[in-house]
Parts: C-alpha cells; structure tokens; sequence
C-alpha cells in the first residue's frame, strides 16, 4: 500500500465526516465565495462558518484570501487526491474478495445452493 502523510489524511477525513463542511466544499466548486455566503444556507453565524472554514483550511481544501472585511474563500482539492488514492487499495481489496465470491458461486452447482435454503410456505402446499 502507498504510504500517505497520517496527520493530511486524519486532516481530510476530518473535515469530510461534516455534512456542513462537505456543503461547503461543494458550494465552493461553482466558484470562490465569502463567509457569509457560505453561512447563508446552513442559517449559522459568521463564527460558526469561520470554525468550519478553519477545519477545511487546515485539511488544504479551502484557502482564504482577506479583501478589506470580506474573507474570500476558493476551494484547493489537490488534497482530495491523496484521500482517493487512499481508497482506492480498499475499493482493490473489496473487488478482489467479491470477485473471488463470484466465482465461488459460479463454480457451485446450482442444486447445491438452493437445497441449503428453507422451503417456501408456497411450495409446501
């Protein structure tokens, strides 16, 4: 498996376990946008926004750009990356055990499969 920085991964997965922040994440997507824009939707304070956005930048998802009182903040997704190739050895792992389940399932005759199952009340009659 490749070897990913812990304290980046443990950063992004922590700021994408939030509803809130993934919103964010994709409101930022269309285009950059201020503090307030991104608090709008979710009906919480600036404060609130600015912990999330603090999340999202210590994660390098977002940065912020001050212009006189407006905090501008654009999405960074390069970090997103490392958080896909990290599932990805999973996404590997899994399809390489269910295609092993296949072609068990396969491989079995089919009387064998259907005599370990329960009779229906139907076919009881």
């Amino acid at each position: 498996m490749v070897e990913y920085s812990s304290e980046r991964l443990d950063a992004l997965f922590h700021a994408l376990a939030d509803n809130t922040r993934r919103r964010m994440l994709r409101s930022l997507g269309a285009q950059p946008r201020s503090v307030g824009e991104l608090a709008a939707p979710f009906q919480i304070s600036l404060a609130a926004a600015s912990k999330h956005i603090k999340v999202l930048e210590r994660a390098g998802l977002v940065t912020r750009n001050v212009q006189g009182r407006t905090h501008l903040c654009s999405l960074q997704p390069e970090p997103l990356a490392a958080g896909q190739a990290w599932l990805r050895h999973y996404e590997q792992f899994w399809n390489q055990r269910l295609d092993a389940l296949e072609a068990t399932l396969n491989a079995e005759p089919l009387s064998a499969r259907s005599a370990g199952k329960p009779k229906s009340k139907r076919s009881q009659r």
